[in-house]
This record gives structure tokens, sequence and C-alpha cells, in this order.
């Protein structure tokens, strides 16, 4: 998979700074009781006894979601060792911590799928936000990503983290009909009869590159069966993360149904992709159908048999997206 080029974002964090295993509480928590009503999630060990963390992000429910492994202490981890762990824990991303301040709540955030390193994961962050949360206290966290800075807000809601992610800056272009849309389209084994006008094609970004394409009907967008090695080599070349195929619920609403094939990342599909959703907030935006204030609402997973929903606050002023949604600890794996 072709890694985004990062962007030069905040100050790095040294190298130096302290393990996780040692992090305090910080100093104004929203509540000292929230850490013992949020759920601990099971652990798996990794290749060389590595701690990794398993949650399922934008769900409620451990068999819904997207499933995204978290190690909180990955300082003594160069690039092989990060992608190893990655490709054995066998999820679509795996996100390492590999410095932190706990006094400021600042954290290096490195995130890979089983192939490569991956500029930015929606999911993987919002796990890893829900994990900090369940150790030191839900409230505001920043993370250091090779795209920049991302803001994390947690709050506990009845009994569980929920977590709003406030991507880059956000903005989209029209896809390139000869090189790019009608090669996705055989990838895809669609159509341009298959896409839906009032949505065109796009090349959406809040971090990294997404391929947005709008079907006409939901039948289409639930029987795909796309052509995993032409898609991957068309997305290697032209450096896209995953390919949003979204379905718009109705015509006065800005619901969504979305699949993500990610086969750049060796795997078939995205039960739920934040860093995709930024992106999508974006494509709206530059359609012109963001005029106020709103939220958007996307239901991705749900012909994987992992539903998952996903919520996309936008602002006319505001070129940024927040990307909100919970995660649950997964069960042991065996149980």
């Amino acid at each position: 998979m072709t890694t985004q080029t990062p962007s030069t974002g905040p100050s790095p964090l040294p190298d130096t700074v302290g393990s996780p295993a040692t992090v305090e509480s910080p100093a104004n928590p929203e509540t000292p009781e929230s850490r013992d009503a949020i759920e601990r999630p099971d652990t798996l060990q990794s290749p060389g006894t590595v701690e990794v963390l398993r949650y399922s992000a934008f769900t409620t429910d451990p068999a819904g979601g997207n499933p995204a492994g978290v190690v909180l202490d990955a300082e003594d981890l160069d690039d092989a060792r990060m992608l190893a762990v990655a490709a054995e824990v066998g999820y679509s991303e795996t996100a390492f911590i590999t410095a932190h301040d706990t006094t400021a709540r600042r954290y290096r955030l490195r995130y890979f799928s089983p192939r490569a390193e991956v500029a930015f994961c929606g999911h993987a962050t919002i796990a890893t936000a829900v994990a900090l949360a369940a150790r030191t206290g839900t409230g505001e966290l920043l993370f250091d990503t090779p795209v920049g800075e991302i803001r994390v807000g947690t709050s506990l809601v009845d009994g569980l983290v929920r977590a709003t992610l406030t991507s880059v800056p956000a903005h989209s272009r029209p896809a390139d009909n000869t090189t790019q849309v009608e090669p996705a389209l055989r990838a895809l084994r669609w159509t341009r009869a298959d896409l839906d006008d009032s949505l065109p094609p796009h090349i959406a970004f809040a971090g990294n590159d997404h391929l947005v394409l709008g079907v006409r009907s939901r039948a289409q967008l639930a029987a795909l069966d796309y052509d995993f090695d032409a898609l991957h080599d068309l997305m290697r070349h032209h450096g896209w993360t995953t390919v949003h195929l979204v379905h718009r619920a109705a015509p006065d609403r800005l619901d969504f149904d979305a699949r993500d094939p990610f086969p750049v990342g060796g795997v078939v599909e995205d039960p739920a992709t934040g860093a995709a959703a930024a992106a999508f907030g974006g494509y709206l935006r530059a359609l012109g159908l963001v005029t106020e204030p709103l939220r958007v609402h996307i239901r991705q997973g749900e012909d994987m048999g992992r539903p998952s929903d996903l919520y996309v606050d936008l602002d006319p002023e505001d070129p940024r997206v927040r990307v909100s949604g919970q995660a649950v600890p997964l069960p042991a794996q065996g149980r």
C-alpha cells in the first residue's frame, strides 16, 4: 500500500517520554467514577509478547463495528516490528502509541494494516481514544499522527465512551473519468448506469485519499463482488486508501449506506471507516450540500454482518470534519 505523504504537523514529541505502563491520571479527569464504569478489553499477546488491546469501533455491540488493535506502549518497537504485530493481529488496522506526554494528554500515534503503514485511520483512532479513557479518564486527547494533529474528545454516555475526532482540513475534487472512474467501475464490475448522477465521482481527502462513488440502488451496493487484484493495483497506483461506495437513503436526507473495499490493506472490506467518513464530509461540502451546521449518519458494515454507525458533523465555515462513534472491548478469542 502506498502510504500518504505526511504533513509537517505539530512539533514532534520527544522519544524519551515515559512508558504508558506508568501513566498517571490527568489532573482533571471528567469524573473519577468514569474510569471504573468503563469496561476493560481482553488482550492478546502478539509476536514478542507485545500487549494488544482489542476493540470494535463505531458500535455498541462487539458483534458489530470495525475491530482494531491498540498498542499503548510501542516506544521500543521499530517499523518492522509494528508491521509484524499488525499482520499477526490481522485487523484492517492496529494503532501504536510511540510516544506520550500524559500531563498534556498528548500522544504520538501510528497506524499499520497487515501490509503497510497507513497515514490515518479513523476507527483505530476512536478505539485508541476509548482505550486511553479507560485508563486516564474521559476528556480531550491530542494525537500527533503522520497527517498532522488530530484532537479527540471523549465522554461517558450510558456507561460507554463516545469519542469524536476532528480531522485535518478536508477537501474534494472531481475524479478523472478515463484514468480513475472507468477503471474503478471495471474492477467493481459496475457500469456508468449504476452511478447516482447527484453524487458525482470525486477524490476526497481528510488525511488520505478516497475515491467516492455514489450508486443508484441499495441492492447494487449490497451485491458488491469486485475484482480484488484489479482494484488493489488501481488503488496503489493512485494512492487511494479505500473506495468509498455510498447510497443515499432518500433525496431529502443526508443519510447514507456505505461500503469500503480495502484491498491495499490486505482485507476485502472495512466494516466502518472513519477516515473515509471524514473525507466524505469534505465531499458533501464541496458539492454545496452543507449550507448550515448539520449531522450526517453513515450506516456501514450492514452487508458484512458487522453493522456500524458513524456520525459526521459538518459546518460550512469549518473545513475540518468531526466524526463520532463509540467503541467496545472485544471478548477473548475462542469464547
